[in-house]
């Protein structure tokens, strides 16, 4: 449920809490979070060893005793008490001491599409640990669409597509609210996992998960699209071997690995543009989808999309930020609701 404009002018800070980063926007300061969203934890005494950044440096190259953790997945927080320990670490003392300050301190928080109770609880009680008194909760698509600068109040349809880590968020907005949406459970992680498959299975070759990402290497140019580089290398550990190894790899088996969670997405968008009113989807071919969110990013994913609906597609300036300033929009009241005089009035 999204909260109302007049309540969202209240609150004093907002959380994107995402399965890849974390980001904090304080009203007044703009965002002072940005950071993945990792914890890495001493299982022998419980002690938080570090957050964010660091701490995903640390993945997969700690000794037994230190875990490394994600307390949010797919946009839901798995675990409130490390998700607190997170926040409260990468906000800062000083932060934190001014938010205190605040009388009644209110928040906002972004949730995905149909999030049900149970996650939305999870997101309230994570900031309710951080001192909020009362917590609006903002549904993603909107956040996102706000922040991108889309005309979301007008009577007018506004495709807008959200590439999380976890999944991506699809859905048509008119006047303010969703008319169609669909939350399809794949996103950038999908993608990167159907690359490491190809390459195990096909090269008998393991990526190292700290080296570099899989799709700056693999989909290097324009990535999705056959105009891009025939082949590159790739170094990573032999399976058999365990030593290290590069290989050449053929960029048109890497695309054609990845197709199948990427049709999971053109699925997802026929969908609902199938369920939408005619005269909405008359506008979308004008305007097209707008993209955000950090898979949006992904070499030649807009060109695709392009090709298999027709219709234009654009990607936000800054598409990885879209829902946090979105929401900081929503806070510090530069977005006016559209006011519908009653008839006879």
């Amino acid at each position: 449920m999204t909260a109302s404009l007049e309540q969202l002018r209240r609150c004093h800070f907002a959380v994107d809490l995402g399965a890849a980063r974390t980001r904090v926007y304080v009203k007044g300061a703009g965002i002072v979070v940005d950071q993945p969203s990792v914890a890495a934890v001493n299982t022998r005494t419980g002690a938080l060893i570090a957050v964010g950044e660091f701490a995903e440096k640390m993945t997969g190259r700690t000794p037994a005793y230190i875990r490394v953790v994600r307390p949010v997945t797919g946009g839901t927080v798995v675990d409130i008490e490390m998700a607190q320990r997170m926040l409260r670490q990468l906000l800062g003392d000083r932060t934190r001491r001014a938010l205190r300050r605040r009388p009644r301190l209110r928040a906002a928080a972004c949730t995905p599409h149909d999030a049900d109770p149970l996650a939305q609880r999870a997101a309230i009680e994570t900031l309710v640990g951080l001192g909020a008194r009362r917590v609006e909760l903002v549904d993603t698509l909107i956040a996102a669409a706000v922040g991108c600068g889309l005309p979301v109040e007008r009577p007018e349809a506004t495709m807008i597509m959200v590439c999380g880590a976890a999944a991506t968020q699809v859905a048509v907005l008119s006047l303010g609210a969703i008319v169609q949406a669909q939350r399809i459970p794949v996103g950038g992680e999908a993608v990167d996992n159907a690359i490491v498959q190809h390459l195990r299975h096909q090269h008998e070759l393991m990526l190292p998960s700290q080296s570099v990402r899989p799709l700056q290497l693999a989909l290097s140019g324009n990535g999705l699209t056959p105009e891009g580089p025939e082949s590159t290398e790739i170094h990573g550990r032999d399976v058999a071997t365990g030593l290290a190894r590069s290989v050449k790899v053929d960029t048109a088996a890497v695309r054609r690995a990845i197709q199948t969670p990427l049709t999971a997405v053109l699925d997802g968008i026929g969908r609902v543009l199938r369920e939408c009113p005619p005269d909405l989807v008359a506008d979308l071919a004008d305007r097209g989808i707008m993209m955000v969110g950090g898979s949006a990013l992904l070499p030649g994913l807009d060109q695709m999309l392009r090709q298999a609906t027709g219709m234009p597609v654009h990607i936000a300036e800054r598409p990885e930020l879209c829902a946090v300033e979105g929401l900081g929009a929503m806070l510090e009241g530069r977005i006016a609701p559209m006011v519908l005089d009653p008839l006879g009035a």
